[in-house]
């Protein structure tokens, strides 16, 4: 019997009502029933500094190598990203730019691209504008490529999100959710080949 995929799951907002956050969760239960051993992480929960190279000098802080770990030891992820001004949030940017710090004298994190290297990466997003987050996709796509991982080709972009919920915090309709599966199904997929030996 095959080994369940890990898979780590998280959103780049902490916003307590955040449409993404929600997606998260969603993609996250949809992950599940396809078999992944998911993890879903909330962001809120790591004390992460703005990045400052005087800061990181002084020691990288305990929650950035919780991260790492995290990031490294989940062959696949389902990143669902808010578009702000046509791209990225600044949560997620300032998330990425200290985990591929490297942490220098130190074995394990002395390569910043240990945590991304050969991670293959879903991306989703969700606005309550018509083109559902689809910007932050295209800029999030390029940065993720550099860090050395395998972006999934399908990607989702869910509109309308303040109607696209049900009350249990799930996609409301067929089409959203044969969306997101698509995404979670192409993910999961390609870390099984990916890990085959």
């Amino acid at each position: 019997m095959k080994q369940p995929t890990p898979l780590l799951v998280f959103a780049g907002s902490t916003r307590a009502e955040s449409w993404n956050r929600q997606l998260a969760g969603a993609v996250a239960d949809i992950a599940t029933a396809e078999g992944a051993q998911v993890t879903r992480i909330e962001l809120a929960d790591f004390d992460v500094p703005m990045y400052n190279a005087d800061l990181e000098a002084r020691g990288t802080p305990r929650d950035v190598v919780r991260l790492k770990e995290l990031f490294h030891d989940h062959p696949a992820w389902l990143v669902c990203s808010p578009e702000y001004n046509g791209s990225y949030t600044g949560l997620l940017k300032n998330t990425i730019d200290w985990v591929s710090s490297p942490i220098k004298g130190d074995a394990t994190w002395a390569s910043g691209s240990k945590p991304f290297a050969g991670k293959v990466v879903g991306l989703l997003a969700a606005s309550p504008g018509a083109l559902g987050g689809l910007r932050s996709l295209g800029h999030l796509t390029p940065l993720l490529m550099n860090l050395q991982c395998w972006v999934a080709p399908r990607q989702f972009a869910l509109s309308r999100a303040h109607e696209a919920f049900d009350p249990n915090g799930q996609l409301a309709t067929d089409t959203a959710r044969s969306n997101a599966r698509a995404v979670v199904e192409q993910v999961l997929w390609a870390a099984r080949r990916f890990q085959a030996p």
